[in-house]
């Protein structure tokens, strides 16, 4: 909530679902009513089903309980009325009974249709996810996520951030960075690519500098290596194909494939579009939502020695 907040401010996407609780108090039988008279028709709906079924009885069935429903829409507001607008600010909440730094690093993506969406499916992938409890120290510098070998291999000043007493220590990725993981949400018109990272408060800083490294650093020549992007096409492609192995997984597919494309889209074209994607659509992509662009950010927990948004801010364009 606090980074949609920020990264879409004063706009539906920013706005909490349940709505605020003043609203919530006064919401009554007839308000329910009058939503489902309003929304609930045909042209925003889709009947979906899979399995072992008779397709003309589900017909029979969609027509005996829907077929009343509105042909058409019952409300003057167009469906763009609301149209997102990504905007970067922040949002920051110092609780010290928080001992950790919680902090989510965004910048605007694509939306369902966009020819970005598969190349960025597999940079999320790529990126990956991290957590000290299922990752030993020893194991994150032969990571297969180039982002957790950063974190592994990074060679910091800690002058500046930490005591002495801390400088003297070994620190292990585990001191730097507690967990990360990578998101990519995609809306009708707009999109949010997430870094989210548990960190100590000491080395949020540090964290921030080798996620803007490293996102900067996709951008140019030789940044892919040819393995890491096989790898990810690979697990991209499992992690579909598991989420199809239950029929109502199946049935929630369908219906969002045509809500968004109109279409069912196969899955042997979903995999193809995985593998056509170059290392070349994969900088492109990089380039356009990471290189040099603003970000939204939701900051909580003792955060305290965070720097400023302008400095975050400042540094997207210096790496």
């Amino acid at each position: 909530d606090l980074l949609h907040d920020a990264a879409f401010k004063n706009g539906g996407l920013g706005r909490t679902i349940l709505g605020p609780q003043e609203n919530i108090e006064t919401i009554s039988r007839r308000d329910l009513y009058n939503y489902i008279e309003t929304h609930y028709t045909a042209p925003r709906m889709v009947i979906a089903a899979a399995g072992a079924l008779d397709h003309d009885y589900i017909v029979h069935l969609s027509q005996k309980f829907f077929g009343s429903y509105p042909k058409e829409s019952r409300t003057d507001f167009p469906v763009d009325f609301d149209q997102a607008q990504f905007t970067p600010t922040e949002n920051r909440i110092i609780d010290h009974n928080e001992p950790q730094a919680h902090i989510a690093l965004a910048y605007e993506g694509a939306h369902w249709t966009s020819a970005f969406s598969v190349p960025l499916m597999i940079l999320q992938t790529m990126i990956g996810y991290y957590d000290r409890l299922s990752t030993p120290a020893n194991a994150a510098e032969d990571s297969p996520y180039p982002l957790i070998r950063s974190l592994a291999n990074a060679s910091f000043d800690f002058s500046s951030h930490l005591s002495q007493q801390q400088q003297q220590q070994q620190f292990e990725i585990f001191d730097v960075c507690h967990s990360y993981m990578a998101m990519n949400t995609s809306y009708k018109d707009t999109g949010l690519i997430t870094f989210y990272f548990v960190s100590p408060p000491q080395t949020a800083k540090i964290t921030i500098s080798i996620i803007q490294t490293y996102l900067a650093s996709l951008s140019k020549p030789g940044s892919f290596d040819e393995h890491d992007i096989l790898r990810a096409k690979a697990q991209l492609k499992a992690n579909i194909i598991s989420q199809l192995d239950a029929l109502n997984n199946v049935c929630e597919d369908i219906g969002r494939q045509y809500l968004t494309y109109h279409r069912r889209m196969p899955l042997a074209e979903v995999i193809a579009r995985i593998d056509a994607v170059t290392a070349e659509d994969l900088r492109a992509t990089a380039n356009h939502f990471l290189t040099n662009k603003p970000h939204a950010m939701a900051a909580y927990g003792t955060i305290d020695d965070l720097p400023s948004y302008d400095h975050i801010h400042i540094s997207n364009f210096n790496k």
